[in-house]
């Protein structure tokens, strides 16, 4: 009789992403966090969040959506990586990263067409449509203006590396520029940019492209790319899955997997009332289609909450990583935690108001934590 052991991925494994080391297989997602001054530069709060959070455990810290054009930036308070003004600042935030233990990398985004007027000026978009997930028509751009936003990206990615960073994530979901040329919902073009999935990809492989070129091949360079727009007439997953081969061969070094798009209802990419473990990780059966067509390593986002649901993601036939925002709002320790012994599910209750307090309080924290809280400090 002979045996066969199976090799089990565990979450707390040590791993390498093309030569960055992590100390275990959780991801802190980006979310924006309203953090940095107006004009994007990161602020000391937002720098001691992040050192918070490489002090509890994340093996990998993905910042929040940094724009790499003014006219890419869509909400107050965002971060910006469009100019070499804020190297000293950016410095001191992987400075502080590194020292706590932790890795972390830079989420590239361009808003496109939803970017609201008053914060960005004109909204570009691939196709001048109006559409449910943006804020007003947009302008289409022209050919002359994507080679500009591709040259954007390189440049923020360039800056990423000197500046100390990791790594950097591409944002190619939840309706961003990326996302909308892969979308026949909101490509529309003639072009070689619009028409079937391949050209509608060649906005996604320009960049990647050029990213590549400017940062080298043994500096990470990841995505995080919609399974589904989770819309009529949106991306799907097939042609998702057509996007993530296509980044595979040309050497991307990892798929974070997400879906939907503001205008995507109960399916959008941030969805509420996570309290049970069926309705944890809801791309992950998305995720494990796309881990098997692709050569390099598979993240999953969206509504992870257990250690038993994070580990058996990483399990046989499963993703390399599992990635988490809002329970590391509440508990940025909550890796730690877990690996330490104490396996309760996170304590976020999915109520999503913890990013209410970006426009009104200087920054995201959990509004649920402060009110028990202060309920019992007046009780006691």
């Amino acid at each position: 009789i002979f045996f066969e052991r199976i090799l089990m991925a565990d979450l707390f494994d040590k791993t390498t992403i093309n030569g960055m080391t992590l100390r275990n297989r959780t991801v802190r997602s980006a979310t924006w966090e309203g953090m940095c001054d107006p004009d994007g530069r990161p602020t000391e709060k937002l720098i001691e969040l992040y050192r918070d959070l490489a002090l509890g455990g994340a093996g990998l810290i993905v910042t929040g959506f940094a724009y790499v054009r003014a006219d890419g930036k869509q909400l107050p308070f965002k971060m910006g990586i469009h100019t070499d003004a804020y190297a000293d600042d950016f410095q001191r935030l992987t400075d502080a990263v590194h020292d706590a233990g932790g890795s972390i990398a830079v989420q590239l985004v361009h808003a496109g067409g939803q970017a609201p007027s008053e914060i960005a000026g004109r909204p570009l978009a691939p196709s001048a449509v109006k559409v449910d997930q943006y804020p007003e028509e947009p302008e289409a751009l022209t050919t002359e203006q994507i080679g500009e936003i591709v040259s954007a990206f390189a440049a923020a990615a360039g800056r990423a590396k000197a500046w100390g960073f990791d790594g950097v994530q591409l944002h190619g979901a939840h309706g961003y520029l990326i996302n909308q040329f892969l979308s026949p919902l909101t490509n529309r073009r003639s072009d070689s940019y619009g028409g079937g999935i391949e050209n509608r990809s060649r906005f996604l492989m320009e960049v990647y492209s050029r990213v590549r070129s400017e940062v080298g091949t043994d500096y990470p360079v990841m995505i995080k790319l919609n399974s589904a727009d989770n819309v009529e007439g949106g991306l799907t997953i097939e042609d998702a899955i057509f996007a993530a081969e296509a980044l595979s061969r040309a050497g991307i070094d990892a798929i974070e997997v997400s879906g939907g798009t503001p205008a995507s209802g109960a399916k959008g990419p941030v969805r509420a009332r996570i309290d049970r473990p069926e309705r944890e990780a809801y791309h992950l059966a998305q995720a494990r289609r796309i881990k098997k067509a692709v050569d390099c390593p598979v993240m999953v986002v969206g509504g992870i909450r257990s250690f038993e649901t994070a580990s058996q993601a990483v399990g046989p036939d499963g993703v390399d990583y599992v990635s988490m925002a809002r329970p590391l709002t509440r508990e940025p320790n909550l890796v730690r935690r877990w690996q330490d012994g104490d396996r309760r599910a996170a304590a976020c209750i999915s109520c999503n108001r913890c990013f209410r307090p970006g426009r009104e309080e200087g920054g995201i924290y959990c509004v649920a934590e402060k009110k028990e809280r202060e309920k019992k400090e007046k009780n006691t």
